[in-house]
């Protein structure tokens, strides 16, 4: 105990002491063990009302500087030593209320039960009702959610004459979203898909103060591994005993020292792994140079200093080129032409399509009568039949090149909106069927449209009208979809197509709205962006996008292009009516 004290006096004390860092991070703390926390934030304003108090109280939990000390300001001084809220909270709309509830305002009970006694007019329960929005767990990642929330607090007037809350407030915080966006910065933390051979972003939030942390913040998420919705699906690069062994540090000429410890025996390969993933979870952060070291050394022989531009293409490599179906045929979107072969001279009544990432494969759902039926071959070839029975086939969707090399040999379709078929190519040139476990995603509803990632690690589907994202975990020949999460629940409805964005953390949707009919999201749902609705016609039926590539929708009229949420859309230069767009993928 007595090294403890020394130790903290010198670093109130002895500022310029070489070893004690100016500002300290933050540390993720069991709740079991949380330490009590000083009071350091203001105090609420005087002669505020019990009503008052606690909207601020609530505003004030998205603060969680110092063990959330600005909400502890609104309680007496028994509930601010015994307080400890949860790591994880709920975020509720800013329009939320505050009321009292006239049957527990006695003074004598904690709990909304009406008491015989007389009301003690220095004790008043108020209740607080809003419409959640999400949760923000406690690794750090945004979880969208709908419904009602509500919480009831006692307040008391102090010896002073001013109120404060007095009975334990919840473990789990309402946070509000203007002051949580306030209050914490989204951050992509790239993990790595052995399967594809690329990073795959998982969206996390982190305290925005102090400013100069946020490397630090970032780092302490890479070490502690994949957020819950992405568990299974990407490789966690670190071993348990890898630490940092000095908190992350800003450098006299602007770069900033990662020092990592517990590497030793790691290959060359694995280092040069770890450097990109830090390299690019930073890039969200700073955009100054890293210097890696672990134990000792540079991380990557010979490679000391970093920046973005240092790192490779992780990306799956994609073909430029959009097409479209329309008439039954295959064509270009940059010409219009049909594509060469049966699937653009019409020998093929081509229903849907899509294109292998690489671009050089194509899976096309055929019209078979009554029926419809999958054909999947080379791209300018004939292309062979599939049998999958069922009476619908969703337009299929690729899987990427595995480890990023060689053409795409797996695609998938939803057979009669209830079965995921998986399409793989064996050894002997047939495509054999494979199945997926879909249940938690089928337990939602319906499956409309389909689309795996290109980074191969989730899948974005319509399910009865909703926005859907799950993870791909794949484990031998066995592939499950984890963790479906409705991204803007009993907002985002009537979802009619959905492909992955420009950016591999977002997506753009196509709905059946008037006046919001293409939506672009991140893939946890926590931010939504309408495009200028100006020049479509709802419904918009189609919806294609990729990197470096304009977004092309289809509406009633023909093909529309835009590349910004605000630009008005413009006719695509070869449009037709009925035409469907897609990009590889």
């Amino acid at each position: 105990m007595r090294r403890v004290l020394v130790f903290l006096a010198c670093a109130l004390v002895l500022v310029s002491c070489a070893n004690v860092p100016q500002e300290s991070l933050p540390v993720v703390v069991s709740v079991e063990k949380a330490p009590q926390q000083a009071n350091n934030a203001p105090e609420p304003p005087a002669n505020a009302e019990p009503l008052d108090i606690v909207r601020l109280f609530i505003k004030a939990n998205a603060d969680p500087r110092s063990g959330n000390a600005a909400s502890r300001a609104f309680l007496d001084d028994k509930q601010r030593g015994a307080w400890r809220p949860n790591r994880s909270f709920t975020i509720i709309d800013k329009t939320f209320s505050t009321v009292y509830d006239p049957t527990a305002s006695t003074g004598a009970t904690t709990t909304s039960t009406p008491s015989a006694s007389a009301p003690d007019p220095n004790v008043r329960t108020v209740t607080v009702r809003g419409s959640v929005l999400g949760t923000l767990s406690a690794d750090s990642a945004f979880i969208p959610g709908s419904g009602p929330a509500e919480q009831t607090f006692q307040v008391r007037k102090q010896a002073d004459g001013q109120w404060r809350i007095s009975s334990p407030p919840p473990p789990v915080l309402l946070v509000t979203d203007d002051e949580f966006d306030g209050n914490y910065n989204p951050v992509s933390v790239s993990f790595y898909s052995a399967d594809s051979g690329s990073f795959v972003p998982d969206l996390r939030y982190v305290p925005a103060k102090p400013q100069s942390g946020m490397p630090g913040r970032v780092m302490d998420l890479i070490l502690q591994g994949p957020s819950a919705g992405l568990t299974g699906a990407v490789k966690n690069l670190f071993g348990d005993g890898v630490s940092l062994e000095n908190n992350v540090k800003t450098n006299d000429d602007g770069s900033l020292t990662v020092q990592l410890s517990g590497l030793a025996g790691v290959g060359p390969e694995t280092r040069s792994l770890i450097a990109a993933q830090i390299v690019l979870s930073m890039q969200t952060v700073t955009s100054t140079r890293i210097r890696l070291l672990a134990d000792g050394a540079p991380l990557v022989a010979g490679h000391e200093y970093w920046r973005g531009s240092d790192l490779p293409s992780y990306n799956a490599s994609s073909s430029p080129n959009g097409l479209m179906t329309v008439g039954g045929r295959v064509r270009s979107l940059s010409d219009g032409a049909p594509i060469a072969g049966a699937v653009g001279n019409g020998a093929y009544p081509v229903v849907s399509a899509a294109q292998s990432i690489d671009g050089k494969r194509l899976a096309v759902v055929e019209q078979d009568g009554d029926r419809v039926r999958l054909r999947i071959g080379d791209l300018g070839r004939d292309l062979p039949t599939v049998e999958l029975g069922g009476g619908s086939l969703s337009r299929p969707t690729w899987r990427p090149a595995q480890s990023g090399a060689g053409p795409s040999n797996e695609v998938w379709t939803v057979v009669d909106h209830s079965i995921i078929a998986r399409m793989v190519l064996d050894p002997n040139g047939h495509w054999l069927r494979q199945s997926v476990n879909a249940n938690d995603l089928l337990a939602l509803g319906q499956i409309g449209v389909l689309r795996l990632s290109r980074d191969g690690a989730r899948v974005a589907a319509t399910v009865n009208g909703q926005l859907v994202v799950a993870s791909v975990v794949r484990s031998g020949d066995t592939v499950t979809l984890r963790e479906p999460r409705v991204l803007q629940p009993g907002v985002l409805t009537d979802v009619l197509d959905v492909d992955w964005g420009s950016t591999p953390d977002t997506l753009v949707a196509a709905t059946s709205s008037p006046s919001q009919p293409v939506q672009r999201l991140s893939i946890d749902g926590r931010r939504m962006d309408a495009y200028n609705s100006s020049n479509l016609t709802a419904p918009v039926r189609a919806v294609a996008s990729a990197p470096s590539q304009p977004i092309v929708v289809a509406d009633a009229g023909g093909l529309w292009t835009a590349t910004e949420l605000g630009e008005v859309w413009r006719p695509q230069a070869h449009t037709m009516q009925n035409a469907d767009p897609f990009y590889p993928g």
